[in-house]
């Protein structure tokens, strides 16, 4: 043990500071939101930056004709399309913690 003892105390405040910066890279991701709409926008999905799901709202007028497959098929278009969006900007927020490692075919998404 005593062998890695220097290593520990070299280690130790770089690990420090990246757990203090993934928690400030999450909590800024609870706070950011996204948007997306399907249907020429009858329909919109809202979503945190973590893809958490926060709205979906559906115009008037796609209920007034209602299709309910069709309008059903509107709102899981809406709500994948946020999660992806929130995905990728979950991507591109961690992407600076983990050194380009999606760039090595790493899904870095995968890891939180």
């Amino acid at each position: 043990m005593a062998m890695f003892g220097g290593m520990e105390q070299l280690l130790g405040p770089m690990i420090e500071k990246f757990k203090r910066d993934l928690e400030k890279a999450k909590q800024e991701l609870s706070e950011e939101k996204v948007e997306a709409t399907a249907g020429g926008g009858m329909v919109s999905a809202q979503a945190n930056g973590e893809g958490a799901l926060l709205e979906v709202e559906i115009a008037a007028e796609a209920l007034q004709d209602a299709d309910a497959e069709m309008l059903g098929d509107m709102v899981v278009a809406a709500v994948r399309e946020v999660q992806d969006k929130a995905k990728q900007l979950k991507v591109e927020k961690f992407s600076g913690l983990f050194g380009g490692m999606e760039a090595m075919g790493l899904d870095v998404s995968s890891l939180f």
